[in-house]
C-alpha cells in the first residue's frame, strides 16, 4: 500500500507540474501575442491626425509636435520674418513648391507665406530635409553666420550637408536637398488650435 501511495503521489507531483508548466507556456504566449498586436495599435495611433495647442506661442517661436514619428514645425512668424519671404523669393529653387517632396502642397496655401492665407504668419511644415532625412536647426536671427551667408535672411539650416531653408520651408538654390519642406494638409479648430493631416476634405 505505501509502494501504491508514493507512485500516486509521484504521478500527482508530476501532473501538477506538467499543468503548471502549460500555465507558464500559455502565459507565455499569450504574452507574445499581446505584444505582437501593439506595434499595430502604435502604427495606427502614429498615422492619426495631432491636435496642436498653440494658445502659449509668441511671435517669432516656434513649437514641435509628432505626427506620424515625425517632427511637425509651428512658427509663428513675426512682421520683418514675414517681410522676409519676398526678398528670398529669387533665392530659392523653387518658390511656388510646384515639386513636391512626399506631398503636394495643400491648395489652400498661400504660394509664398505657405501657410492658410487667413493665418498666413504661421507656418506649419515637417521638419525633415528632402535630402537625406536629417532634421535642420532653427536659425532665426538675420545675418552672417558660421555656415550661413553674410545676407542671412533666417529660416533653417541642415546640420548633416548644409542645406539651407527660409522662413517658408523653401530651400536655396545650389542646395543638395532637392524639394521644400513638406507642408502638411492641416486645419484651425480655433485661431489657437489646428489639426494636423487632417483638413476639410479628410486626412492625408
Amino acid at each position: 500500500m505505501s509502494i501504491e501511495k508514493q507512485v500516486d503521489s509521484g504521478r500527482r507531483g508530476l501532473l501538477v507540474a506538467t499543468c503548471a508548466a502549460g500555465g507558464v507556456a500559455g502565459l507565455a504566449t499569450a504574452g507574445a501575442l499581446v505584444s505582437t498586436f501593439q506595434p499595430s495599435e502604435r502604427a495606427k495611433a502614429a498615422g492619426a491626425p495631432v491636435e496642436a495647442d498653440i494658445s502659449d506661442l509668441k511671435p517669432g517661436e516656434m513649437k514641435v509636435f509628432e505626427w506620424r514619428g515625425k517632427p511637425v514645425w509651428i512658427l509663428k512668424r513675426t512682421p520683418e520674418m514675414m517681410a522676409s519671404l519676398a526678398k528670398t523669393e529669387d533665392k530659392v529653387a523653387d518658390p511656388e513648391s510646384k515639386k513636391p517632396y512626399t506631398m503636394d502642397m495643400p491648395e489652400y496655401c498661400d504660394k509664398q507665406s505657405r501657410a492658410r492665407k487667413e493665418h498666413s504668419d504661421v507656418l506649419i511644415t515637417v521638419g525633415i530635409c528632402s535630402h537625406l532625412g536629417c532634421s535642420p536647426s532653427s536659425k532665426f536671427a538675420a545675418g552672417a553666420q558660421p555656415s550661413l551667408p553674410d545676407d542671412w535672411a533666417g529660416g533653417f539650416l541642415c546640420p548633416c550637408h548644409g542645406s539651407t531653408f527660409d522662413l517658408a520651408g523653401r530651400v536655396y538654390k545650389n542646395k543638395p536637398a532637392p524639394q521644400n519642406l513638406d507642408v502638411p494638409r492641416h486645419m484651425y479648430l480655433s485661431d489657437t488650435k489646428i489639426l494636423i493631416g487632417k483638413d476639410e476634405k479628410g486626412e492625408a
